[in-house]
C-alpha cells in the first residue's frame, strides 16, 4: 500500500511521534511512503533551531534520519514555514533574513505537494492539528 503522511504539529507533540511511529511501521512491513509533508506547526520539524532536553525524545531529528536513510520526499509547506520564520538559504536570502534554518533532507515547496502526494497514495494519514 501506498501512504502520504501530512504532519501538522510541533517536533514535541505527540502526535508527530505517532506519525513517525506510524511511518517506520509502514516502512518495515514493506509500504510505500510518496511523501512526508509537514503543515502548519507541523513545519518546525524542519527548523535547526530546536532545542530538545538531553532527556526527550529529538523528533525533528528522528525525522530527518528516516526521510534521509529511507530516501523519502520530505516536503515543508513554505506559506506556512515562511509564516513561522522556518526558511531556507534561498528564502532567507530573498527576504533578506541574516539565516536559513530549513536541514536537508528536508526541502520547502507549495501546498500543491500534498495534493500530488495524496492523488499518489492510496492513503493520506494526517497528524495533529487543531
Amino acid at each position: 500500500m501506498k501512504f502520504a503522511i501530512a504532519v501538522f504539529s510541533p517536533p514535541h507533540a505527540p502526535a508527530t511521534r505517532r506519525a513517525l511511529r506510524f511511518t517506520e511501521a509502514a516502512l518495515a512491513a514493506g509500504h510505500e511512503i510518496t511523501r512526508v509533508f509537514f503543515y502548519g506547526d507541523g513545519v518546525h520539524n524542519a527548523s535547526a533551531n530546536i532545542v530538545v532536553p538531553q532527556d526527550e525524545f529529538d523528533s525533528a531529528a528522528a525525522w530527518r534520519l528516516l526521510i534521509a536513510n529511507n530516501g523519502l520526499d520530505g516536503v515543508v509547506c513554505i506559506a506556512a514555514a515562511l509564516r513561522r520564520g522556518t526558511l531556507n538559504a534561498e528564502e532567507a536570502a530573498r527576504w533578506e533574513r541574516p539565516a536559513a534554518n530549513v536541514l536537508p533532507p528536508l526541502e520547502l515547496s507549495g501546498l500543491g505537494q500534498l495534493h500530488e502526494a495524496a492523488q499518489a497514495a492510496d492513503r493520506l494519514l494526517c497528524f495533529g492539528g487543531d
